[in-house]
């Protein structure tokens, strides 16, 4: 019998320790699939973000059309159009100047709600640096936690940004996010699920927004201290009217 006891007991710390163990791109690749968002590289989506439009066309090539819509009182339809040339901007389909303090500044606001609608879509772009960190559990369930970082050249200019996101062991899905910023003065945003949805096959989310209630809560504790309700939500993300066709 304790013979047996001994062979059970190496058999399963065999086990345990051949367990496989996942890098960060190994799960970051597999996120993408189960969520669907290797679709998103061959598709037009569209969707209502609060009272603005927002269209996508991205093909395999890399080539990509971001836009912008929405309706100003006595004016017309402005459109902020962001491709792989550069940003325009159109007034009832007539383009018009835009001075070039101010390009950047629509360009990167367009970038931001395309960029968060379709994650983790875009985690795979060359200028991403992806870090494992130790796996935590929020509210019963097991995440892996990936810090995602960005290289100067091609990470925008908003490149010193930071990301982290809790991505379930089981489902592979993103239920949690962070990040800091460094734009009008800084600081912390934690999103949480609130619902998602299933379209053409790719995984869409609407989030609790929350910001920290002090300077101390750094990016990597967030997360406990949204279990410890020391955050404040502060909005919602929902995206409304979702429509999806994936290119041929």
């Amino acid at each position: 019998m304790k013979y047996l006891l001994i062979l059970l007991s190496a058999f399963l710390f065999s086990c345990k320790s051949s367990e496989t163990k996942l890098t960060a791109q190994q799960i970051i690749d597999k996120t993408i699939v189960y969520s669907g968002a290797d679709k998103v590289a061959n598709s037009q989506i569209s969707f209502q973000f609060r009272d603005k439009e927002y269209i996508a066309l991205r093909k395999t090539n890399g080539k990509f059309v971001l836009i912008r819509n929405h309706r100003k009182e006595n004016y017309g339809t402005i459109s902020d159009i962001v491709t792989n040339n550069g940003f325009k901007r159109e007034l009832n389909a007539h383009e018009f100047s835009v001075a070039d303090s101010m390009k950047n500044k629509y360009s990167n606001s367009v970038n931001s709600v395309h960029y968060f609608s379709v994650l983790p879509y875009g985690l795979n772009d060359k200028a991403v640096n992806k870090k494992l960190l130790k796996p935590v559990t929020i509210k019963g369930k097991e995440y892996y936690k990936i810090e995602v970082t960005f290289s100067e050249n091609g990470g925008g200019e908003d490149f010193e940004d930071v990301f982290i996101y809790w991505i379930g062991k089981e489902d592979f899905l993103i239920d949690y996010l962070a990040y800091s910023y460094h734009t009008n003065g800084g600081g912390k945003r934690f999103r949480v699920l609130k619902e998602q949805c299933i379209i053409k096959g790719i995984r869409f989310v609407d989030y609790h927004n929350y910001k920290s209630l002090t300077k101390d809560i750094s990016l990597n504790n967030i997360d406990k201290a949204f279990e410890n309700n020391e955050l404040k939500k502060v909005s919602e993300i929902i995206l409304k009217d979702i429509k999806v066709k994936i290119l041929d």
